[in-house]
């Protein structure tokens, strides 16, 4: 009764609960794609300096499981590591590369941490004391997920395309010193692109000239310090193919290299280091592209905040601190963020065509423009339940809360419909509007309130639930 006496003071104040929910709350709540699943299992990503022989990274991959096990004895159940690519190699991995997957017992059994983010921050921090490698923790199945679809293994990647390595090197050391400052960057590190020992053969023309030696020639026994492919060997119906290298003693250090002795057209048997200077010089590791583009990657984790409002003041800065040359070079934002960008296109198409749907289907109950509309009023002031219970419990807005919010929608729908079918059969039999409302408001509450709690109690379940996959419910 006092709100049919105070039309205006409730309208009034509807429009500021609105005002302060979409327009202060809604912009501040921060968005992720999906909120991170605990999967009950970890994966540490190892990278050693390039060139780390498979003997060396087995000794300290052990090291690391034991250290892992001795500390964690109760949260730790088991430890195992990959090295390099398999057999049947689904991503190109070198020696010097590691996964180092980690089962955790049941949280029940935890006595040095009560939630996993806080067991990866202990384990982060007691693995950083190892010397000679850098880490980035993360889980199984999202890692594989980032992988196969941004072909990023992170959260957020800043992906530097260009031409020189030289020039990408220095632009990555800029942007990841940039990353390393926003607020929530874990794990920051960036693509190891140079370190790989290459052996340099470089033919001294005047020399070969002088001797009489073809630089063919010379290029052959340097090809054959690998492996020379000369023919096939035939085993009934199979096929081998035959190749030549020099024996191991041969090709053990530049200094044997050296030594090797090459015939001129004379005779003569000379050493290679009279035709040929042979040093060892670093190379790339990896040269990676992208449709044809040379690209260098750095890589980040979000920890503490939401992925949307880091990667914007990540971007704020980068464009404010990098400035980068003209022509090929720009930078693209990926990891779980791409996913996060199509996911908003996605719903930015997908929630108008609901909201449409639903008021096309009230127009076709009552055939009357005006009384869908006061249906429909009812979708924005449910929202503002959500956007106040995203706020708090200090929860980013994600894919996960879009599809509520659509749900949530379709039940503010059909309370409404309740009270707007009730007084529409009233002004039939001639009540008044104003009773006609108050009269609706007080006899429909009941069917109203059973309405919102069959849907609302439906999910309690999947809210009070705290087993693998909770996260996302």
């Amino acid at each position: 009764r006092w709100t049919m006496r105070h039309k205006t003071t409730v309208l009034v104040l509807a429009l500021c609960v609105l005002g302060v929910a979409f327009g202060v709350i809604a912009p501040n709540l921060g968005s992720e794609f999906v909120p991170r699943l605990s999967e009950g299992a970890l994966v540490i990503n190892v990278v050693r300096l390039a060139g780390t022989d498979l003997e060396e990274s087995i000794r300290y991959n052990t090291e690391m499981e034991r250290a892992l096990l001795a500390e964690f004895p109760d949260e730790v159940a088991r430890v195992w590591s990959r090295i390099g690519s398999a057999e049947i190699a689904t991503d190109p991995m070198g020696v010097e590369l590691t996964d180092i997957f980690i089962t955790l017992k049941p949280r029940d059994d935890w006595k040095k941490a009560r939630t996993q983010a806080e067991l990866t921050g202990l384990i982060e921090k007691h693995l950083r004391q190892l010397p000679g490698q850098r880490i980035a923790l993360t889980q199984p199945i999202e890692m594989r997920i980032n992988e196969m679809i941004s072909g990023i293994r992170s959260d957020v990647a800043v992906k530097l395309f260009g031409d020189d390595f030289d020039v990408l090197e220095e632009k990555a050391e800029e942007v990841e010193r940039v990353l390393r400052q926003i607020e929530g960057a874990a794990d920051v590190q960036t693509e190891q692109l140079t370190g790989q020992p290459i052996l340099q053969v470089k033919i001294k023309q005047d020399q070969i000239a002088r001797y009489g030696v073809s630089a063919e020639r010379v290029l052959e026994l340097v090809e054959s310090l690998g492996s020379k492919h000369v023919g096939e060997v035939f085993e009934g119906q199979l096929r081998f193919p035959l190749v030549v290298r020099l024996p191991e003693s041969h090709r053990a250090s530049p200094k044997t290299i050296e030594d090797i002795l090459v015939s001129t057209a004379s005779g003569q048997r000379i050493p290679l280091s009279r035709l040929a200077t042979v040093r060892v010089t670093q190379g790339p590791s990896t040269i990676t592209r992208e449709w044809g583009r040379r690209r260098i990657t750095i890589s980040a984790n979000v920890r503490g905040r939401d992925l949307g409002s880091f990667v914007a003041d990540a971007q704020r800065e980068i464009a404010a601190q990098v400035e980068l040359p003209g022509g090929r070079y720009h930078l693209e934002w990926g990891g779980q963020f791409e996913n996060l960008l199509r996911a908003r296109a996605r719903l930015k198409l997908v929630i108008p065509l609901a909201l449409a749907l639903i008021f096309g289907l009230l127009y076709l109950t009552y055939q009357n423009v005006v009384d869908a509309l006061r249906v429909f009023t009812g979708v924005p002031f449910a929202w503002v339940g959500g956007i106040l219970a995203l706020w708090l419990r200090d929860m980013p807005f994600s894919i996960s809360a879009a599809v509520g919010f659509i749900a949530l929608s379709g039940v503010a729908v059909l309370d409404d419909m309740l009270l707007v079918a009730y007084i529409r059969q009233l002004r039939g039999q001639g009540v008044p509007l104003d009773e006609a409302v108050e009269r609706s408001a007080m006899t429909r509450l009941r069917p109203v309130l059973m309405t919102t709690l069959v849907a609302g109690l439906g999910f309690v379940p999947m809210a009070l639930n705290t087993g693998v996959g909770a996260e996302v419910q």
